[in-house]
């Protein structure tokens, strides 16, 4: 049975990243609405009550129903978790005289506590709270303070519980992971075996009992997520896999023909399917973003369905899911209202009948990248930036036309070529280009030209959540502005978007 660290969601902005951290230190964790507190069997080893937006002061706070958990397995409670469990079991909680929020030092650590062992007096840690603990229970012992905030850190006596009102699992928090290496290994007793190497070989065991001979149908896209599902199904079930690649005319510049030749490498049973022309007349005259991507949703499923229907007796539909889009559809408040459609889990119509399959929904971005290298798939197909579901029509704002997109592909190939061949790619999580539906007024040779802007876009993230746009070189920049406005007929003018999200998203639409 796999040991794991139960995290209970109060809708903190870092609870993703508790997880992300844990799992940094081979050690398995789930994320749970701390309103949906699951079964707590012998797997779980310890338990996180996050941060939250929320106060314990409010009218109706968010309270877990923790009876199966604190004072029976180890409990570590994170700011609001902190205060919950100081509030609601004999202590007070106020509204802190300032907002604490940013870097502190530790003024007091009980080093002789096993939360706190090996962490330095003086310690930067990273507070971001309106409330604070002014009084706490007799049975509760103070093992951590900074010169503002008395109760920084505590421990329930003759319990495993502890808490801390700073975040462990931010970067500013210089000694964070030693104190969630504390926690996982010292406290709960974890073994460290969350490995890319132990995660395949249970999955693909998992795959072969649950799939059986059955066969799966799986739509590749080029990217990451799907390739690496496909390698783990190729492995648990090999000629019983059926991969489909559609060609939606919306993909990068020859990117249908390079994606498919470098399929036929890695021993995949892959069919390509051009369907651009269905694609652009379901889009024709379209120019809300949502419109765009349910129009394009329904097609590839009508496509999709279609050759799926010629292989007989499929059974099951594997999907690249991956874990943050889990989390997003069981968040602390449902599925979020924002979500874009091409992001929701499932979204599986009725009539295809089949049972789903996801290989990769436990994992995060990065850790589908592990696995990868671990299954030792190309570096080429591994190190591809993310690129959007709709692809490029949400990067052509307005109406979808086949000029537009073969405009925005020799763009696109521009800039991602000249990224490449000025050994920048890596050093960047995402970028692309956007046409816009704006002209401007030029000069070419002795004519007075009245074309398109397209605007350029690279960021840096580790999963999308949070991205800040990257500092590229001048010469760079100039280099591409140039080589885009001689090359491509009907661009006169290139800007680049210096935007981080938030409060901009990555991408226009």
């Amino acid at each position: 049975m796999q040991e794991q660290i139960l995290i209970l969601d109060f809708g903190s902005q870092y609870t993703q990243l508790i997880a992300r951290r844990l799992r940094e230190l081979n050690v398995y964790c789930e994320i749970h609405p701390y309103n949906k507190v699951p079964a707590i069997d012998e797997s779980v080893k310890g338990a996180i009550l996050s941060g939250s937006p929320h106060s314990v002061r409010e009218q109706n706070p968010p309270q877990p129903d923790l009876t199966n958990i604190k004072g029976k397995i180890p409990l570590l409670g994170v700011c609001y978790g902190a205060q919950y469990l100081a509030h609601f079991f004999g202590g007070e909680v106020g509204k802190s005289s300032s907002r604490e929020y940013g870097r502190a030092n530790l003024s007091f650590v009980n080093n002789k506590n096993q939360l706190f062992k090996s962490i330095e007096n003086n310690s930067q840690v990273w507070m971001s709270h309106a409330d604070t603990i002014i009084k706490i229970p007799e049975n509760f012992e103070i093992v951590a303070s900074t010169n503002d905030v008395k109760v920084a850190g505590y421990q329930i006596k003759e319990e495993k519980t502890f808490c801390i009102q700073f975040h462990p699992e931010v970067f500013h928090t210089t000694q964070g992971t030693q104190i969630l290496k504390n926690f996982v290994y010292d406290i709960c007793e974890c073994k460290g075996l969350w490995t890319s190497e132990s995660f395949i070989d249970r999955t693909v065991t998992e795959l072969k009992n649950k799939i059986g001979n059955d066969k799966v149908v799986l739509g590749l896209s080029g990217g990451v997520d799907s390739s690496v599902t496909a390698v783990l199904l190729n492995k648990a079930i090999g000629k019983n896999l059926f991969c489909i690649f559609v060609d939606n005319g919306l993909l990068r510049k020859n990117e249908f023909e390079s994606v498919l030749e470098s399929y036929k490498h890695m021993g995949l049973n892959v069919k390509g399917v051009d369907a651009k022309n269905l694609f652009y007349s379901a889009l024709a005259g379209i120019n809300d973003p949502e419109k765009k991507r349910k129009a394009i949703g329904k097609v590839f499923i009508d496509v999709f369905d279609q050759e799926a229907n010629k292989i007989t007796d499929v059974k099951w539909l594997a999907q690249g899911t991956i874990y943050p889009d889990v989390i997003e559809s069981i968040s602390v408040n449902g599925p979020s209202a924002t979500i874009k459609s091409h992001h929701n889990v499932g979204g599986l119509p009725d009539y295809m009948k089949l049972k789903i399959v996801e290989p990769l929904r436990s994992l995060f971005k990065d850790e589908v990248r592990r696995v990868g290298k671990a299954l030792k798939i190309d570096d080429n197909i591994l190190g591809r930036h993310p690129f959007p579901g709709p692809g490029l029509a949400i990067r052509i704002l307005g109406d979808i036309t086949l000029e537009k997109v073969k405009v925005l592909q020799d763009v696109d190939f521009i800039f991602i070529e000249g990224l490449k061949s000025h050994h920048l790619y890596n050093e960047v999580w995402q970028a692309g280009a956007i046409l816009l539906n704006v002209q401007s007024v030029g000069v070419m040779g002795d004519e007075r030209t009245y074309e398109n802007v397209v605007a350029l876009r690279a960021v840096s993230s580790t999963d999308g959540m949070t991205a800040d746009w990257c500092h590229l070189p001048y010469e760079f920049l100039a280099k591409m502005s140039s080589d885009i406005i001689n090359k491509v007929k009907g661009v006169n003018r290139v800007v680049y978007d210096i935007s981080s999200k938030p409060p901009a998203t990555i991408e226009w639409e």
